[in-house]
């Protein structure tokens, strides 16, 4: 049977984008902007019967518009993203706390021994078996029975980590491409605001600032939320990208502690 070969992350990803549209947009239908219109038509009727009406900063107005909807989109899907991510972690990182490799203290592996215990790790499942300790474990015993060469099996292992280690880099691409996008899409929103006052200009001449004002207010109000969101994000991302860094670096200790370490390629 052939099989599918469609990757479980891009169709998971795909998914959180259209859940993350679908949540953000229905939202703002039926509270943001309803809460925003409202509160504008009050302020605009209180400034004409009071010239020394200060109006107050409303969140509902700050979030109102289409930038700062595109930007909690895509806020939504980057945790989703990240929250996929930090699940596989978590469940790598159970797997230190495994029992691997049944050695005990002082024991010595020998070439001729190392098909025993590749059969302990190969009980695992699938999905245990694709993740990075299973498979570094397998290659240093497989390497260990072919060279007989522990200095060779030692340096096999590092370069898989250091592997590990950029492909879990390169895999945060996305993520950082949102967090880059974020702050575009608020600057795209400044643009729109001021091209929109600038049009009104020949209006604010006569005395009514109230269109201009509300288009200045598009374009620093995108700008601010996109800016505040792209903050938070990149502070998650380097957190997850330290958590990714510790679990290479712990699985590269494990395999030494549990096995590079007790590998004999002769008898004393």
């Amino acid at each position: 049977m052939k099989k599918n070969n469609i990757p479980v992350e891009f169709v998971y990803q795909l998914f959180a984008l259209i859940v993350a549209i679908i949540i953000v947009h229905g939202y703002y239908v039926s509270v943001v902007r309803p809460n925003a219109n409202q509160i504008i038509i009050e302020q605009n009727i209180e400034a004409e019967a009071n010239p020394n009406f200060i109006r107050e900063r409303s969140v509902w107005v700050l979030i109102k518009d289409f930038e700062q909807e595109s930007c909690f989109v895509l806020m939504l899907w980057a945790l989703a993203i990240m929250g996929f991510k930090l699940g596989t972690l978590i469940n790598e990182r159970k797997l230190l706390d495994a029992n691997l490799i049944s050695l005990q203290e002082g024991m010595r592996i020998l070439p001729e021994d190392t098909r025993e215990f590749e059969r302990q790790i190969e009980i695992l499942n699938e999905k245990q078996k694709a993740m990075v300790l299973p498979r570094a474990l397998l290659n240093a015993l497989r390497r260990f029975s072919a060279t007989k060469n522990i200095q060779d099996v030692s340096v096999s292992t590092h370069t898989i980590f250091e592997s590990e280690s950029e492909k879990l880099e390169s895999e945060l691409s996305m993520i950082r491409y949102i967090s880059w996008a974020i702050p575009s899409i608020g600057f795209i929103g400044t643009v729109r605001g001021i091209g929109d006052a600038l049009g009104q200009a020949d209006i604010a001449v006569q005395g009514d600032i109230t269109g201009v004002t509300q288009s200045l207010g598009v374009a620093f109000n995108s700008t601010f939320i996109a800016l505040l969101i792209s903050i938070f994000l990149m502070f998650l991302v380097y957190q997850l990208q330290l958590m990714q860094e510790r679990l290479v670096f712990d699985s590269e200790n494990y395999t030494n502690d549990h096995l590079i370490r007790h590998l004999k390629n002769e008898v004393i």
